[in-house]
Order: structure tokens, then sequence, then C-alpha cells
């Protein structure tokens, strides 16, 4: 028997309930993002996640950023929300203030297409290092090809007397999203979930 009420009505497989405490634990618009994420992940299983939350100021302005990664057995979900904040017309200071929004994006990259997974660990006291800890800080770093950096140096000879232009050299890197995780700020168990998250997506990769 067909929907009586007109609407079009989907069943998407829930996301899991320890991605969606995370989300909420993050206490960014949490509604808006598990949407968000789920519409993104559709009907994929969710292998693993990683939900970071970050604060930045930018002159009198604090934004909050949330960014959620997800592993599923075909694909990477990335999904970012931010504050968007219309600045007010100084003109009419009369003028009521702006509403403030939220942007919300995501996008979703064949594990296929995945070209790296870099874990850069902060050491302090290297002399002191504990086996097995890893530091107390990393930034993962992950590369799909969306985004390319290039470094440019002079290129040099072997000569070291000379003085010919011989042009410049460079290296051509990816590094489309960048987080960096403290165990000082965000807590021992979000490293944990940060450094499980990479070693997923390096084995799904690495098939």
């Amino acid at each position: 028997m067909g929907n009586t009420t007109g609407q079009i009505t989907t069943h998407r497989r829930p996301l899991p309930s320890s991605l969606t405490k995370d989300i909420e634990r993050a206490g960014y618009y949490p509604a808006l993002v598990e949407d968000v994420v789920e519409s993104a992940v559709a009907d994929d299983e969710v292998v693993s996640h990683l939900v970071h939350q970050e604060t930045t100021f930018d002159q009198d302005t604090v934004r909050r950023h949330i960014t959620v990664l997800v592993l599923t057995p075909t694909r990477l979900v990335v999904a970012h929300a931010d504050d968007h904040s219309p600045e007010q017309d100084q003109s009419e200071p009369d003028q009521a203030a702006p509403q403030s929004t939220a942007t919300a994006t995501s996008e979703c990259v064949p594990l296929s297409a995945v070209r790296g997974v870099m874990l850069t660990h902060v050491v302090a006291s290297p002399a002191t290092y504990v086996p097995g800890s890893l530091g107390r800080e990393l930034t993962l770093t992950l590369g799909w090809g969306a985004v390319s950096r290039i470094d440019m140096v002079p290129a040099a000879c072997g000569d070291p007397n000379c003085e010919a232009d011989h042009g410049y050299e460079g290296t051509v890197t990816t590094d489309d999203i960048g987080l960096r995780v403290s165990a000082d700020a965000d807590g021992d168990s979000a490293l944990e979930q940060a450094m499980a998250f990479a070693r997923a997506l390096s084995s799904a990769i690495g098939r």
C-alpha cells in the first residue's frame, strides 16, 4: 500500500551510537552535524570514525569548527561545519545585528583515491621517551588530490663557485585535511581515537 500522505520517506541506516555520542559530546549543533554525516554515509557501514572539535579566534570573533571523518568499507566521508557570521553594515549603526549561521559541507572520497595518511607525533623530552607511548600530541594529515601544494626552491649544482642560474626545483604535496589532536587539550581518548582511525584508514587503503 502506497504512502497516502504524498510524502517520500527514506530509510537510512542509523549512525552507530558511539559516533552520535562523540558528535553530541563535541557540542557543536549536534542535530545538524548528525544529519549531515548520516546523509553522506547513506547506507554504508561505519568501520571507524574520528570527531574533532576546535575553537579559533579571529580578531574579536570566536569561531567554532567541527570535523567528522568516517571510514566505510569503500569510502572516506569528510564532514565539516563551522560558524559563519555575516558582517553588519557599519554605515547603518542602528541596523539589527545579522543572524549567525552555520555552514556544513560533506565530501565522499573513494578509498582508491586516498593517496596518503601521515601522522606527525610531537614528543616532549625524547631522551626519556617511554616505548609505546608515541607522545601526547599528533597531527593527522590526509591527502586525496583535491588540494595540491608546490614547494619551490632555487636549484643548485654541486659546484660551490657556480653562479649560473639553474632555475627552480620543487616538490608537489597533497594535504587536503590536517587535524591536530592533543591529549592535554582534547583528552587521552581523543588521541587514542585519532591513532585508531589512522590505523584503520591506513589498513583500508593498503589492501
